[in-house]
């Protein structure tokens, strides 16, 4: 007869700065003005749109355009103006063009300190490129980041896809971090194909973004906030408990064009209220967790 042996409970090799228990990353994605449009030349139309309208011809889609411009006209002071009241620490997931065309947001950035992580040189697909191609696309977005806010971004988010050849490119071009993954709650080192290097991993959470709000009209911002309270006070509760065995973050990803709305602002509002009153939760910039990370965990 065998008798089943009790999990060893171990304690995390490593703990966020202050005793926190969450590492609250909030995501600011600023894409607009650098998507798919026959006006910069490109043969298709963005297929993204709250309007609904899916074109399968190549006509310009200027409403969809100005849908997106919306973000960057009005969202953003909305989005700022919560930042700075509750003092969060953010970091900008920014399509290189988006900043080129909009140097009001660059300078906000640079003003208050938030980090910025390349989005891609244009928020385009990436995927189907060779590595030349993609090597001089990651090249031209860390060179106008740099050029518009004055630092060099070490992060890198593509727009839903990236080849095998992504993360070497990356480490190549001396980005700390990638994030397209979103296998985990926590860092880690991950593979690096091609290399014997392994490379940060700062996964990235598709669950609490606002994009729901735009994929699923029925998805309201009240829903939104109830399951990003809910996924934070769970990440609390198994962080405060005894088997989870390393450090929890969690992701928060915004859009301008979406959450900057005047019906939905108020939720993003209501969440940065909860989060900054709750005990153990601390904002941290991904760029600072991946330093964290790495200083504390070795490859």
């Amino acid at each position: 007869m065998t008798t089943k042996k009790t999990p060893t409970v171990t304690s995390p090799s490593w703990t966020w700065p202050n005793k926190a228990k969450v590492a609250l990353s909030v995501v600011v994605n600023v894409e607009e003005g650098s998507e798919y449009s026959l006006g910069d030349g490109d043969k298709i139309t963005e297929p993204l749109d709250e309007l609904g309208v899916s074109l399968k011809k190549p006509i310009r889609n200027y409403g969809n355009e100005s849908n997106y411009r919306y973000g960057i006209l009005e969202g953003h002071a909305r989005v700022a103006a919560l930042l700075d009241k509750y003092k969060v620490a953010a970091t900008y997931t920014a399509a290189a063009v988006a900043l080129e065309r909009a140097p009001e947001i660059a300078d906000y950035i640079k003003a208050r300190k938030h980090e910025t992580c390349c989005h891609g040189y244009r928020w385009v697909h990436q995927f189907s490129f060779d590595e030349a191609r993609e090597r001089e696309f990651i090249k031209k977005g860390l060179d106008s980041i740099e050029m518009s806010t004055g630092v060099r971004p070490q992060g890198w988010l593509s727009r839903y896809l990236h080849t095998e050849n992504t993360r070497r490119l990356l480490q190549e071009a001396g980005c700390l971090y990638h994030m397209d993954d979103y296998s985990r709650d926590t860092p880690f080192w991950g593979d690096v194909a091609g290399s014997e290097k392994k490379m940060i991993i700062l996964p990235y959470q598709l669950d609490t973004n606002d994009m729901k709000m735009w994929l699923a009209p029925g998805y309201l911002p009240s829903h939104w906030l109830e399951y990003a309270v809910d996924t934070l006070d769970q990440m609390c509760k198994e962080a405060s408990g005894k088997t989870r065995t390393t450090p929890i973050m969690m992701s928060f990803g915004l859009h301008l064009r979406i959450i900057g709305r005047p019906g939905r602002i108020g939720y993003l509002e209501k969440f940065l209220k909860y989060a900054a009153q709750k005990q153990g939760v601390l904002f941290a910039r991904r760029l600072d967790i991946a330093r964290h990370f790495a200083a504390n965990v070795k490859a």
